[in-house]
């Protein structure tokens, strides 16, 4: 019967100094780049209302010597002498029973801070542009502005160097005048788009047949194209020197392709 007291006994005070005997310790981990941000984390109380949910925080393996017994608590990342761009996992160790919140998770995200020097396009018909500043890897998009809009036509990783870098990527120009530019979007939403470029083709005009159609579209040659409904709706998209319109509804349709928009029926 004493045995059994002490036992309970100790239970007791193991909790009351905020020793959770069978608490089992789980990670959450945030993997990204530094930034030279700090990253915040909200700490709640555990599920016994004593001691803080965080046990352990580890930056690249090692163990940080940040303050983590407070309601919240900021890891500095620039104790570790990373540079711009270095991969950096945290793993933050907390009960089973209760979950830290990381505030602010885009510390780790590269913000789109390139500048273009250069942007033209080749004889090879490849866009080449030049950048600087670059703080982590980002996306170019490649666009076209064609039909009224620019059109995403492809991509290129950036290498998120703040030294000069160079990029290119081969084009398929419609007939006539072309622009094409690049642009980056980052975790603020917000698109950053350099200077435009502009380049004249000398590919002979499509056009295509018939207005009336109850089968095929057939162009005079290949061309990137899209059908729009009456509405505005894209049914479909591709390239090609023929369009299969075999399933399209009856009735009103925009055509674009090429350079151009046009108008047809489906019979």
């Amino acid at each position: 019967m004493i045995k059994g007291l002490k036992y309970i006994l100790l239970i007791s005070a193991f909790q009351l100094t905020g020793i959770t005997v069978f608490s089992q310790q789980v990670p959450l981990t945030l993997s990204g780049t530094y930034q030279e941000r700090p990253v915040f984390v909200k700490n709640p109380y555990r599920s016994e209302k004593v001691g803080f949910c965080v046990s352990k925080v580890t930056v690249n393996g090692n163990v940080t010597t940040d303050e983590i017994n407070s309601s919240s608590f900021e890891i500095d990342l620039s104790l570790y002498s990373f540079v711009i761009g270095d991969p950096v996992e945290i793993i933050i160790y907390h009960d089973k029973n209760c979950k830290p919140k990381v505030i602010n998770p885009e510390a780790l995200t590269p913000k789109s801070t390139y500048t273009v020097g250069e942007i033209a396009v080749d004889g090879d018909q490849n866009l080449v542009w030049t950048t600087t500043g670059e703080k982590g890897k980002l996306d170019f998009v490649v666009e076209q502005y064609k039909w009224g809009e620019w059109v995403e036509v492809g991509r290129v990783m950036g290498e998120g160097k703040e030294s000069q870098q160079r990029y290119k990527f081969k084009i398929v120009p419609h007939s006539g005048e072309n622009k094409y530019r690049v642009s980056q979007k980052d975790y603020t939403g917000k698109v950053r788009p350099s200077k435009e470029v502009i380049y004249r083709s000398d590919k002979e005009k499509v056009t295509f047949y018939p207005k009336k159609v109850r089968k095929d579209i057939v162009f005079s040659n290949e061309t990137s194209y899209k059908i729009l409904d009456r509405f505005g709706n894209t049914v479909v998209k591709g390239r090609s020197a023929k369009i299969d319109c075999t399933d399209l509804k009856k009735g009103f349709y925009y055509l674009s392709f090429d350079n151009e928009t046009a108008t047809f029926n489906k019979k």
